[in-house]
């Protein structure tokens, strides 16, 4: 058969190192799928767009490269739409291939029609909110020119949408030259970074700089050269709280995690710091909740893609791995000897109210998790409770990822975005993703892909019954005089056990039955899912609920 639009776009997809598109199949996305059945690319079918999506985030935020998502038109476009705005939010390179009816259909009262026409849902403008770039393909002849700007959109960070009409992609495309990857840009600000080296230097001669890292050294593969920046800076490193694994969480110079699931130790070094450097985060509030302050007494310098947003010295960088780079060898010639450091292992964690509801504490439950991830095991968390204590509690295993989709902050996200991790690695480590019941209720059932595909993920889901976090904030705000947010008891580990015989699947109750049943979970090579009761009641270590509990103490 002659080359066709799809063709293409799966060479395409190949060329940029992908291996995997995830999506879910329809009328007006099959041919895609056809095109894939012959290639080397892998086509993956979610059980739900949204998770599809979050597949595509987690597979580019583990391989620091592009997640390639695909989806029909109507209802199932529709349903991207949440995911791809946490990779906008968050800045995570992902190509969408988006179906559409027929061209010579639009505005015709096509089924599922979105062309804009006739008063039909205009796609352009609904995914150009969620998109660095959105097109809509009308002929096979401009295809190749929108990959070329598909791609280097989402290489500035986000998603890039093209809209895929039916007809469009069955045309043939035989006399174009194949795709070719563009190189790579990278831009910084030489004037910025004159500024941010000037107080570098002054900040040296008089006292302490803290590093407070961000999730583009991640995006950016800048690790190492974080690394070596600490070290030529004689710096104390904290992280914000989405950006975990890009220091050495068990390095004497970790100052903990900062914002709203913070730690004391990061406080008490910007208190005696001579300056701040923040590197690839603009400070969200949950990374800077109780800092405010702090940054305003003193002088911050920051690198990074997007100034933060507290005023600072700031020098613009789209690839870190380079300027972090530079900045270490500069800085290396002039090492002094170290500071006092912190014992990352004796970080300080936040006191909350003691809990005397059924099952395991978060605190408890966290460190015995903890301790049983070796090393290279990647960490997926989603929000809410259970989010803010992994992100406190949890220590992420050298040479292991930890991603918590705080950008939009869907329930959900990391039972797709862990798949699409474990699909990314399929080496020797493990994921492990760790979700409130909530979460799994709304995309859970993601774990039926990872049971098709063997995948060595451990799905654990902390069973209070309940959204938690909106029974936190109905006893913090709202005197606890109802709850919408208590649900009936269900049975999680033993409902997965019946569906899916073949995998270990358990429910705990006791930290002894967690560390066994954790252990027999890591084990196995494929999947594996453990359900934790936990106290709907327990407060969770997260700044502003501790404050707003210590303030109502305070105040009749």
């Amino acid at each position: 058969m002659p080359d066709r639009v799809v063709d293409y776009l799966v060479r395409a997809v190949s060329t940029l190192g992908v291996r995997h598109i995830f999506g879910v199949d329809g009328a007006n996305i099959e041919d895609l799928y056809d095109a894939l059945f012959d290639s080397e690319v892998t086509g993956v079918v979610a059980k739900h767009e949204f998770s599809a999506a979050t597949m595509a985030d987690g597979y580019a935020r583990v391989t620091a490269g592009f997640g390639v998502v695909a989806a029909t038109s109507g209802g199932g476009a529709m349903n991207l739409v949440a995911g791809l705005a946490e990779s906008y939010a968050s800045r995570v390179p992902v190509l969408a291939l988006v179906g559409q009816p027929p061209t010579a259909l639009e505005g015709r009262g096509a089924f599922q029609d979105s062309s804009g026409r006739a008063g039909a849902i205009d796609a352009v403008r609904l995914f150009g909110s969620v998109s660095r770039y959105c097109a809509r393909v009308e002929t096979a002849a401009q295809l190749p020119d929108s990959v070329v700007r598909a791609v280097a959109a989402a290489r500035r960070g986000g998603p890039a949408v093209l809209l895929l009409p039916k007809d469009v992609q069955q045309a043939g495309l035989d006399t174009v030259p194949p795709f070719r990857l563009p190189p790579r840009s990278h831009r910084r600000d030489a004037s910025g970074l004159t500024a941010v080296r000037a107080a570098l230097v002054a900040a040296r001669s008089t006292g302490k700089i803290v590093i407070i890292a961000g999730d583009q050294v991640a995006r950016d593969d800048a690790r190492d050269e974080l690394a070596r920046l600490a070290t030529a800076l004689d710096a104390t490193v904290g992280v914000a709280p989405d950006a975990k694994d890009v220091y050495d969480n068990f390095d004497p110079g970790f100052c903990g995690v900062a914002g709203s699931m913070g730690h004391p130790e990061l406080t008490a070094d910007l208190r005696s710091a001579a300056l701040c450097l923040v590197i690839g985060t603009r400070l969200p509030v949950t990374a800077r909740a109780g800092l405010d302050d702090l940054l305003g007494d003193l002088i911050v310098a920051s690198v990074g893609i997007a100034p933060p947003y507290p005023p600072t010295i700031h020098a613009t960088s789209t690839d870190l791995s380079i300027t972090l780079g530079e900045l270490a060898d500069e800085f290396a010639c002039t090492a002094r000897a170290t500071h006092a450091t912190p014992d990352a292992a004796a970080l300080t964690p936040l006191q909350v109210p003691a809990a005397d509801g059924p099952g395991l504490r978060y605190r408890e439950l966290v460190e015995t998790i903890d301790a049983a991830l070796p090393a290279g095991t990647d960490v997926f968390a989603d929000a809410g409770n259970t989010g803010a204590a992994v992100v406190h509690h949890l220590r992420v295993p050298r040479g292991g990822r930890f991603v918590v989709a705080l950008g939009m902050g869907g329930m959900g996200y990391a039972f797709g975005a862990g798949i699409g991790a474990a699909f990314a690695r399929r080496g020797p480590g493990r994921t492990v993703v760790i979700a409130g019941d909530g979460a799994f209720y709304m995309h859970g059932m993601e774990v039926h892909t990872a049971v098709e595909h063997r995948l060595p993920i451990t799905f654990v889901v902390l069973n209070n019954n309940a959204h938690a976090m909106c029974v936190t904030r109905e006893q913090l705000y709202y005197r606890d005089r109802y709850s919408f947010n208590r649900f009936q008891p269900a049975f999680l580990g033993d409902g997965i056990a019946a569906m899916f015989p073949r995998i270990p699947a358990y429910t705990v109750r006791t930290p002894a039955e967690l560390a066994d049943a954790l252990g027999r979970c890591l084990a196995t090579s494929g999947p594996s899912f453990l359900a934790i009761d936990c106290d709907p009641d327990e407060i969770p270590p997260f700044t502003p609920f501790l404050t707003t509990l210590e303030n109502s103490r305070r105040t009749p």
